[in-house]
């Protein structure tokens, strides 16, 4: 277990005391004033699906410390499920027991229905663990939070969110899961222009030993703040398309994109990745400022400190801008520039080798 985990799970441990006083009050008394709806508490060996089902807006679900079994399915506006910290587990049960999110292979799944988008759910202070594939899987949310969860070793994303406004993703650890640590998208299985998400923000997670850290898929208007993100094949990718809109109006700034280079094989999308800081692939209009891109070393076309590259398509990175960072022991480049572009722009950045010379 990462010994930094202690540090980004500070305010989960913190939260957790607070909850679980909550939570063992509520045995024997009504909620505490503040609370905006009724608690349901949940000890290990009881069902959070039947707790989930049985609450209703504004009202909070609480775990004590233990191990639940099964994956859960969030569909109620406004509901907040939170453990007692790290220590309340969610881990697989049974896929055939009938919950969809089961059968589909995911941990915590949140969705919104057809008439509009599931508004303002929590998920905080606890672990998900162990999915075939998504830990939390959200689609068709707005201002949803994920908050001080460890989400770590499942097969595919850590957490994963979809065709969703503006969601906070904040102190959450996010490790050894088989794709990325956090995986935004437009849409993760079709075409299409990038989304708006109205200010989204992806900020102070560890997002250590995924294939990457951080996927951001065909969006807009979106920001990637103070990570921690290191031992991935990958750091941060942007990735965009041919779709309109294009992908773009994005902030990634005041990250810390250490020494990933654990070494990934291609799949049908991407080449094989190693040893890549930030790259950008077929963005517009994005700011890359301020961040600290150190020791990110490998053999891959993606190498490098920060990359722009070429897009699957052919589409070109337009207008973006690279600025104040500290980038340093990067390979091949610490600043790469492998793409058909003219309209980016590099400027006051420390760094040693640029690729083509001049970045620096």
């Amino acid at each position: 277990m990462p010994t930094r985990r202690v540090h980004h799970l500070a305010a989960a441990t913190a939260a957790a005391t607070t909850a679980l006083t909550t939570a063992l009050t509520a045995l024997g008394a009504a909620p505490p004033a503040h609370a905006a709806g009724t608690v349901h508490l949940v000890q290990p060996g009881e069902s959070i699906q039947q707790a989930v089902d049985e609450a209703g807006p504004g009202d909070t679900v609480q775990l004590l410390p233990g191990t639940y079994r099964g994956s859960v399915r969030i569909t109620t506006p406004g509901l907040t499920l939170r453990g007692a910290g790290p220590d309340s587990v969610v881990a697989p049960g049974d896929a055939a027991d009938g919950n969809a999110c089961a059968t589909a292979g995911h941990g915590l799944c949140v969705v919104g229905a057809g008439a509009g988008p599931l508004t303002d759910v929590t998920i905080e202070a606890l672990a998900v663990t162990g999915f075939r594939k998504n830990g939390i899987n959200a689609s068709g949310t707005d201002r949803m939070t994920v908050r001080a969860a460890y989400v770590h070793d499942n097969g595919q994303q850590g957490i994963s969110q979809e065709k969703s406004t503006r969601a906070v993703i904040t102190g959450n650890e996010s490790t050894r899961n088989g794709q990325s640590g956090v995986f935004l998208a437009n849409a993760v299985d079709s075409e299409g222009g990038a989304l708006t998400t109205d200010g989204t923000v992806v900020s102070g997670n560890l997002l250590t030993d995924n294939r990457i850290g951080v996927t951001v898929r065909r969006l807009r208007d979106l920001s990637v703040e103070a990570n921690e993100i290191h031992g991935n094949c990958g750091g941060v990718f942007i990735v965009g398309d041919e779709g309109i809109p294009r992908a773009g109006a994005l902030n990634v700034s005041h990250n810390r994109v250490v020494a990933n280079n654990s070494s990934c094989p291609p799949n049908p999308r991407l080449d094989a990745i190693q040893g890549t800081g930030i790259l950008l692939t077929g963005a517009e209009d994005t700011t890359v400022a301020g961040n600290e891109v150190s020791d990110n070393v490998g053999a891959s076309p993606m190498s490098g400190g920060i990359v722009l590259f070429r897009s699957v398509v052919g589409v070109a990175n337009a207008r973006n801008t690279v600025t104040g960072n500290h980038v340093v022991g990067n390979g091949p480049a610490d600043l790469a520039d492998r793409d058909t572009g003219t309209s980016n722009s590099f400027a006051r950045n420390q760094c040693a080798v640029s690729e083509p010379a001049g970045h620096c």
